[in-house]
């Protein structure tokens, strides 16, 4: 995964830089993808996960570091550049759906990367992170597939039932590409998560809820822009975003309010 001597470079001066402020985070993208499957693809920039609360501590410390930094959305992505390659720092989904917690953290792999000691997202977060990756520009469907193949024997299903939540029907369709491209190898997802999921899609399917909201700008606000702006369906975009806003706002004042009391 080398690239540029000035991309190499930054990418251990920031990771050097969390290490040493002890500030939690794990690496996700193509480095997490390795680690679980062996695939090893180059990338252009580097993916830190960390939770909300811990995130404007890294922009400030990597800001002291001198590196340039900005929050570009601050539901879900900070970034921090020099010399022209940035680095990702992001704390969930961009609909607000799927947010990193501490246990995302806590639950990360130890890995080598760039010569620095670090950690990987596990590969039930990792799914978990790409399973509203599902737009006309790009889709992580094949990603997924390829770390269900990657860790058979060892994905801890029930944790991944856990973090899709309501949103069970977004890891069904992904195991359905599992089961499409890998058909000899349904077995890699136990019997009892099949038996589970496809239960619950059947009893929807028989009794459908006729007061369920759209919820198709959740996948991608674009491909289904015709349903918003045009038939007048309602955006849970919108009010996913704002209501991921919204607790930021609340976490981030409950925390000042800590640190008051505690001086």
């Amino acid at each position: 995964m080398e690239g540029p001597a000035e991309q190499v470079q930054l990418f251990r001066d920031v990771l050097q830089a969390l290490e040493d402020s002890r500030i939690p985070y794990a690496v996700s993208g193509a480095f997490s993808l390795r680690q679980h499957t062996g695939i090893c693809r180059y990338t252009k920039d580097l993916d830190l996960f960390l939770t909300a609360q811990n995130s404007p501590l890294a922009l400030e410390r990597l800001g002291k570091a001198g590196f340039e930094c900005d929050v570009p959305d601050p539901v879900w992505l900070s970034k921090a550049w020099r010399d022209g390659y940035f680095v990702d720092l992001i704390t969930g989904m961009s609909n607000g759906i799927i947010n990193v917690e501490d246990s995302w953290i806590q639950r990360a792999r130890p890995a080598l990367v760039y010569g620095v000691k670090t950690r990987v997202l596990a590969p039930e977060e990792l799914v978990a992170s790409k399973i509203f990756v599902a737009k006309r520009e790009r889709f992580d469907g094949a990603d997924i597939a390829h770390v269900i193949y990657g860790t058979y024997g060892s994905f801890d299903w029930s944790r991944e039932l856990e973090l899709v939540g309501k949103h069970w029907e977004m890891l069904l369709w992904a195991l359905v590409l599992f089961r499409y491209v890998y058909p000899a190898r349904s077995h890699y997802v136990p019997s009892e998560i099949w038996s589970e999921l496809l239960t619950r899609f059947t009893k929807e399917v028989r009794n459908p809820d006729l007061q369920a909201l759209f919820r198709g700008s959740l996948v991608d606000e674009n491909m289904f822009a015709i349903d918003l702006d045009e038939w007048g369906l309602p955006n849970l975009l919108e009010e996913s975003r704002g209501l991921r806003l919204a607790k930021m706002e609340r976490d981030r004042a409950s925390s000042q309010k800590a640190k008051r009391k505690q001086a």
